[in-house]
């Protein structure tokens, strides 16, 4: 007689009474007829017992090596220490079953057991290996190391979940279970679960996002929209930048990532750009020397000349164009130097006699006939135009 429990389309029987009096019969039967075997097969599973026992021994020496620090080393010892008991004892038994000719209900028994124990055991190693090379990037970067301090209890708790729920599925399947509605109702409840979440995971992801991909880091000099700052820190739901203004900005992760950040703590240099007029009465020779004259300013305060050259004609002057490289990535150290640069081309136009041209405007007073009147562009009006022009 057996009890029957339906769940889905899958059915677990129970034995009976008669059922395991038989199971016990035919187990002595099998001891007593094969004893030889047995004992063989009980030596070699003692054997593969005491070396998983040894294993775990070794893991032991290897993740308290280093106390004080999370090493790959230290990982697999850990992974190896968290190897059960009874994982090895069903190792063992497997082991005495498969070269002792058991019994079928025996080897039945077993084999389900040894399933459910290694998929048990495989989640505890991959859950152990995972969390340990999180902790691995958590203590060698030092930058993120209090962010991801923070993140790791629900990191830890997500792994979990997400590894016993993988291996709860298998040992189901093992049993015979039509886990295809668990399945779906685990995915059904996780989308639930992550539309409730969402911005929660939604933040969590793009903190993990930034410490592991790492666009910057604490320390930074970066530039966003119309912001330039230093990272303060980098939390779980926002980064705290603070501006060159002074005021701190703060601004969530997943924000900031949808935007176009410019790294300044990886450039090697920075580059200035002005952009320099002088008057149209100004001799062409001189004129033509112009370049000359930015380039030896630029050179002489330790920068780099990129260009400087005529660009146009203007309204009101000859316009010029010097672009030039400062080999600090600081912004103080920019801010300084493009000062210096802009005073010495000042000084050096004012010594070489250029004049800096500003907005003007010409007028020139003409009678109705076009004739020009007094006040002439020149002292007694000849060679004056009559007409009238202006800018």
């Amino acid at each position: 007689m057996t009890t029957t429990n339906t769940a889905g389309d899958a059915a677990i029987s129970m034995p009976s009474s008669d059922a395991l009096a038989d199971f016990w019969t035919s187990t002595s039967e099998w001891v007593s007829n094969h004893y030889v075997e047995l004992l063989i097969a009980a030596a070699g599973g003692l054997v593969v017992y005491l070396i998983l026992e040894m294993m775990r021994h070794f893991g032991r020496r290897l993740r308290d090596r280093n106390p004080n620090e999370t090493t790959l080393s230290s990982v697999v010892g850990q992974a190896l220490w968290k190897t059960k008991h009874w994982f090895m004892l069903m190792v063992s038994a497997k082991i005495v079953t498969t070269f002792a000719e058991s019994p079928e209900r025996l080897d039945g028994v077993v084999t389900f057991l040894f399933t459910v124990t290694t998929v048990l055991q495989v989640a505890i190693w991959v859950r152990e290996i995972i969390l340990g090379f999180i902790l691995i990037r958590a203590e060698t970067d030092e930058d993120h190391a209090e962010t991801l301090g923070t993140a790791m209890t629900l990191i830890r708790i997500s792994v979990t979940v997400a590894v016993f729920a993988v291996a709860l599925i298998v040992v189901l399947d093992n049993l015979g279970v039509d886990v295809t509605g668990l399945v779906a109702g685990l995915g059904v409840g996780g989308i639930a679960i992550g539309l409730a979440a969402q911005g929660i995971f939604e933040e969590l992801f793009a903190a993990l996002s930034i410490i592991f991909d790492k666009p910057f880091k604490k320390g930074d000099s970066i530039h966003y929209d119309n912001t330039f700052g230093t990272v303060e820190k980098i939390g779980l739901k926002t980064t705290r930048i603070r501006s060159v203004n002074g005021e701190e900005k703060i601004i969530s992760n997943s924000l900031l990532l949808s935007k176009e950040i410019s790294n300044n703590t990886q450039l090697e240099r920075r580059r200035g750009i002005f952009n320099v007029g002088v008057i149209y009465q100004t001799p062409p020779d001189l004129a033509a020397r112009i370049p000359e004259f930015l380039q030896e300013e630029v050179e002489k305060l330790g920068n780099s000349l990129a260009r400087a050259g005529f660009t146009g004609f203007g309204a009101s002057s000859l316009d010029y164009e010097v672009l030039f490289d400062v080999p600090s990535a600081d912004y103080a150290d920019f801010i300084k130097a493009r000062h210096e640069v802009g005073i010495a081309i000042f000084r050096r136009f004012s010594e070489e006699g250029l004049e800096f041209a500003y907005p003007t405007q010409t007028t020139f007073t003409a009678a109705p006939s076009g004739e020009a009147i007094m006040p002439y562009p020149s002292g007694d009006g000849e060679g004056a135009n009559p007409v009238v022009t202006g800018s």
